[in-house]
């Protein structure tokens, strides 16, 4: 008897343990995702509670719940603006949503308010990879074309180099593709895929402009 109890206090404390151990798990998951605590829950249990790999079972399922979405209409959602602690640098960002219920959210306004900063900081020029135009690109690749002459490369690795390069100017041209200066883990395009996720709409940047004295 004495040995039963023994061995079922070191379950309870055990137990006890794991529950401690999964709280601050999903605690730590909800703040870098703002997923909901059942969603946190299954993901860790399929990751085998690893918090990278719940992370980004999270952020798969985000990517699926935005492409759902990614052809309801946007009518509603938000100017926001961000003025540089110098005065010298500004931007506004409209970004669109669905309903005037979350065009008022708080973390929706954030999110508009985050980009614009983005915007001050990381200076895009298009919102899309897309949108860079063949004007210029080729302007860049004439550059690019100089220097590999230059550092004695190969003709035959010329195409599969500028390939690379167009890729990569590309992707840090515009503001979807660009890693966001907040969060370092994750690209602007993560970051709204996330909240339409979290807040169960399409959002969209309509428009950006920056403004430098």
């Amino acid at each position: 008897m004495i040995k039963t109890l023994k061995i079922q206090s070191k379950f309870k404390i055990k137990n006890s343990k794991l529950k401690n151990l999964m709280f601050e798990l999903v605690k730590k998951i909800r703040e870098r995702t703002g997923a909901g605590m059942v969603v946190i829950k299954k993901a860790i249990e399929e990751a085998g509670g690893d918090e990278e790999k719940a992370i980004e079972i999270l952020r798969k399922q985000g990517q699926s719940k935005a492409a759902k979405k990614a052809d309801r209409e946007v009518h509603e959602g938000v100017v926001a603006s961000y003025v540089h602690s110098n005065n010298r640098v500004a931007a506004l960002v409209k970004l669109y949503c669905e309903t005037d219920f979350v065009a008022r959210n708080s973390e929706f306004q954030e999110l508009a308010k985050d980009i614009a900063m983005h915007v001050v900081a990381m200076s895009p020029k298009f919102i899309k990879p897309e949108e860079v135009s063949d004007a210029t690109i080729e302007k860049e690749k004439e550059i690019w074309k100089e220097q590999l002459a230059q550092e004695g490369k190969p003709a035959e690795m010329m195409e599969k180099i500028m390939a690379g390069k167009e890729k990569k100017f590309r992707e840090e041209s515009a503001l979807l593709t660009q890693t966001f200066v907040k969060n370092p883990e994750m690209t602007i395009g993560e970051l709204i895929v996330e909240k339409i996720g979290k807040m169960g709409e399409n959002i969209q940047i309509g428009e950006i402009s920056r403004i430098e004295l």
